[in-house]
C-alpha cells in the first residue's frame, strides 16, 4: 500500500476515535515508525507535535484514562491565538508582504526572514506569539521551507538545436569512416594534499581518514588540473593531470599525449579526427592560442582536425561530462587526494560495467599564461570555417611547410 493510501486510511480511523484514543493511537504509530516517527505522524494527520508527545508520555507511564472521562466537548479546548487576537493576522500579513519574494500569481512564495525574526517583529507590535505559532500561520498562508532548484537554463542561442544536430551528424560520419571522435574538457581543479574531499566511503566504525583542519594551499603539494580526452567510439579515455595552469597549450598537449599513448595505436589508418569541446575554458571557440596549438598538432601528426563546439550554457551535454568525469568523481569521493600519485591511481582505477577504461598521466610541465598570438600567426593557420555556424565549427588541416616564428610572450 502506498504512503498516500496509508495516510488516508489513518485519517478515516482517527475520525472514529475520541480525543484520548486518537492521541494514544498516534503515539503508538510514532513508536512503530521509529526515528522521525513523530514528525511523520504529524505531517500525515495535521496533529500538533505536543499532542503526540503527550500520548507517548501517557503510554510510557501507563496513565491512560477511560474514554468516558476527561474528553472535551466538540469545539472545546483553548482557542487559537489568532482567534483571540484579531490584529495578529493583519500584522503578520504586513510583515510578510515586506519580506516576500516570488511570483504573485502562483502559490510559490518564500520569505528571507526566519521564524524567530518574524516572532520578534510581532512581539514588538504587542503580540505574544511563539515560533510554532508563526510556522503554523505561515503554512496556512501557503508558505513552506524551500531550497534553490537548478532549473533556469538561461538565454540559449537560437541556433542551439541546429548545432546539436550538426555535432551529431559530424560524429556519425567520422565514426562510420573509422575516424576517432574525441570529447574533451577540463575537470574541476583539485587541491593535492591532506584536504577534505566531499563524499563518504565505507570504513571501520570510528576510523575516518584524518585530514587538515584548514584548507590553506601552503599545506598541500599544489593544484591538480585534470584535462580529459574521451574516445566516444571505444568508451575509453585519457586524463592528463597538469600541475600549473589550464592554458590552451596545456589542452593541446593533452590531446597530443592521447594520440601518442592511445590514438595512433587504435587508429593506425586515421586521416582526421573530430574534437567535441565546450564553448569556454582553455579550448573555447575564440581562443587564438587554442587554434594556434591545434595547427601545430595537425602539422606534427599529418592529420586534419575538425572541431565542433557546444553552444554556451550547454556543457553538460558534452559526452565526457556524463560518461567519464562523473565516474571519476564517484570513484574518489571521500578519498583525500593526498598526492599526485593518489590522483593518478584513483583516475586509473575508475571503471564501469559498460566497459569504461581510463589512462592517467602526470604532466609536470610549467605552462605559462598570458601568451599572445599575433595576427600574422593567425593568418598563417590552415583553418577552414564550416558553412554551418562557422564560429563553432571549423577544420584545421596540416600545412606543407611550418610557418616561422613562435608565440610572442
Amino acid at each position: 500500500m502506498s504512503g498516500e493510501s496509508c495516510d488516508r486510511e489513518m485519517l478515516k480511523l482517527l475520525a472514529t476515535l475520541d480525543e484520548g484514543q486518537r492521541r494514544w493511537f498516534l503515539a503508538r504509530e510514532a513508536l512503530r515508525l521509529g526515528r522521525g516517527g513523530i514528525r511523520r505522524v504529524c505531517a500525515a494527520t495535521g496533529v500538533s507535535k505536543p499532542t503526540v508527545i503527550k500520548g507517548l508520555k501517557e503510554l510510557r507511564q501507563r496513565t491512560l484514562r477511560p474514554t468516558a472521562r476527561g474528553i472535551r466537548r466538540t469545539g472545546g479546548g483553548r482557542k487559537p491565538l489568532e482567534a483571540q487576537d484579531a490584529a495578529l493576522a493583519r500584522h503578520l500579513e504586513q510583515i510578510m508582504e515586506e519580506t516576500t519574494a516570488g511570483d504573485p500569481m502562483s502559490l510559490l512564495r518564500w520569505t528571507s526572514q526566519s521564524t524567530y525574526q518574524i516572532r520578534d517583529a510581532l512581539r514588538a507590535l504587542g503580540h505574544e506569539v511563539s515560533e510554532d505559532t508563526v510556522q503554523r500561520r505561515l503554512r496556512a498562508m501557503d508558505y513552506s521551507l524551500q531550497q534553490n532548484v537548478k532549473d533556469k537554463e538561461g538565454g540559449a542561442p537560437q541556433e542551439r538545436d541546429e548545432q546539436f544536430r550538426y555535432i551529431e551528424g559530424q560524429a556519425r560520419r567520422h565514426l562510420r569512416a573509422g575516424q576517432p571522435v574525441i570529447s574533451v574538457d577540463t575537470k574541476k581543479k583539485e587541491r593535492v594534499g591532506a584536504f577534505k574531499n566531499g563524499g563518504r566511503t565505507w570504513r571501520p566504525k570510528g576510523q575516518p581518514v584524518p585530514v587538515n583542519v584548514h584548507d590553506f594551499p601552503s599545506l598541500g603539494e599544489g593544484p591538480a588540473i585534470p584535462y580529459g580526452a574521451y574516445d566516444v567510439g571505444r568508451n575509453q579515455g585519457l586524463v592528463n593531470v597538469g600541475v600549473s595552469h589550464d592554458t590552451a597549450e596545456f589542452a593541446v598537449a593533452s590531446l597530443r599525449r592521447w594520440w601518442q599513448l592511445v590514438g595512433r595505436r587504435h587508429y593506425p589508418r586515421a586521416r582526421q579526427w573530430l574534437i567535441c569541446a565546450d564553448g569556454g575554458g582553455s579550448n573555447w571557440a575564440r581562443n587564438r592560442a587554442w587554434k594556434y596549438h591545434l595547427q601545430r598538432l595537425a602539422d606534427e601528426t599529418g592529420l586534419a582536425i575538425t572541431v565542433c563546439h557546444y553552444p554556451p550554457g550547454t556543457s553538460k551535454w558534452n559526452k565526457i561530462e556524463h560518461r567519464m568525469f562523473s565516474f571519476i568523481s564517484l570513484n574518489w569521493q571521500g578519498q583525500p587526494l593526498v598526492s599526485y600519485e593518489a590522483v593518478i591511481g584513483l583516475i586509473r582505477s575508475t571503471q564501469t560495467r559498460s566497459g569504461l577504461r581510463i589512462k592517467a598521466v602526470l604532466d609536470p610541465k610549467e605552462y605559462v599564461t598570458g601568451i599572445e598570438i599575433t595576427d600574422e600567426q593567425m593568418e598563417a593557420l590552415n583553418l577552414h570555417s564550416h558553412d554551418c555556424h562557422p564560429k563553432w565549427n571549423y577544420s584545421i588541416k596540416p600545412r606543407t611547410t611550418e610557418s616561422s616564428g613562435g608565440p610572442k610572450r
